[in-house]
């Protein structure tokens, strides 16, 4: 856990749950190091994906350097994305668990590295143990992403409250090794939106503050391709209300079956497409692995749902 410092800032900020709050305000959460951050939710935020592993389902083993890790996050950068989101633990349909050593052995070098970067804007880490958390919190993480949503570790929601940063909850059936055996809902989109909501509202109770949870709903964890694009199609009735809110398709199985059985590195056009469709549908982060496609993608969306350029 983080000092008593931090424990004091969150109970001064504390809101009760369920308080109404309007999710495309501006993000602003001060870093314990005293580094300032900032998001504008009033537009669509990009996620760009640095995956530190070498068995990523799309681009596992090309960034397990630090050096060669930094300079993809800079490209990621220059092409447009706000946050940086990174993974070093494979969640790929099969998958088993990584060590929690091996874990922080990829990470460490790769935040450091990171730290270097002037002006580099908020990094994520993407990892279910709380350990693995409040270390990359004191190494320069200044964003979670669980997506386990708390249920591997609750303290994972007092750690974000402490330290003051958001944190991406998703939903999940089953783990990575089992979740696509033979996933089954009786309504995929109230289910998701229930569950959603319920660990929301616990890590309200925890003391995370509602401006600084992220909604995600896990399309490919747990879903069928039908589940995915029921989910797309339905995305307004899948996110409680007052809340932000993310989208993590890119790559995604169900798109390749889309597109007929397009590899990985092949669908970076149908996840721009499907990013741009969510916007549109309420989503306000997308994850990807190619920022530029999805960026340029959000703008026509943008520039379409606004009916003029901007200004």
């Amino acid at each position: 856990m983080l000092s008593r410092k931090y424990r004091r800032r969150r109970e001064t900020c504390f809101r009760r749950p369920g308080q109404i709050f309007d999710p495309q305000s501006p993000l602003a959460w001060t870093h314990p190091d005293g580094r300032r951050f900032t998001l504008d939710f009033s537009r669509p935020v990009v996620m760009g994906v640095l995956n530190v592993t070498p068995d990523s389902f799309s681009d596992g083993g090309k960034w397990l350097d630090p050096e060669k890790a930094a300079g993809r996050a800079r490209e990621l950068i220059a092409e447009g994305a706000q946050i940086i989101d990174i993974g070093a633990e494979t969640t790929r349909p099969g998958s088993e668990p990584t060590p929690e050593g091996e874990e922080w052995k990829r990470l460490l070098p790769v935040l450091e590295a990171l730290r270097e970067i002037p002006g580099c804007p908020p990094v994520s880490v993407d990892t279910y143990r709380f350990s693995t958390a409040a270390r990359a919190v004191m190494a320069g993480a200044s964003m979670l992403n669980d997506i386990y949503a708390g249920r591997k570790d609750k303290r994972i929601f007092r750690l974000a409250a402490d330290a003051g940063v958001p944190i991406v909850l998703m939903h999940m059936q089953g783990d990575p090794r089992t979740m696509q055996l033979e996933p089954s809902y009786g309504d995929v989109v109230s289910e998701v939106r229930e569950f959603l909501w319920e660990r929301a509202l616990d890590a309200e109770r925890a003391g995370v503050l509602r401006g600084s949870i992220i909604l995600d709903p896990g399309l490919g964890f747990g879903k069928t391709a039908d589940h995915n694009l029921t989910l797309i199609s339905r995305l307004a009735e899948v996110f409680p209300p007052g809340y932000r809110t993310m989208m993590a398709l890119s790559r995604k199985a169900f798109l390749g079956r889309i597109l007929d059985g397009a590899a990985p590195a092949d669908r970076d056009l149908a996840t721009a497409v499907a990013s741009a469709i969510s916007v549109m549908k309420g989503a306000r982060v997308v994850r990807v692995h190619n920022v530029k496609a999805a960026t340029e993608a959000l703008k026509v969306a943008e520039a379409v749902a606004r009916g003029a350029l901007a200004p």
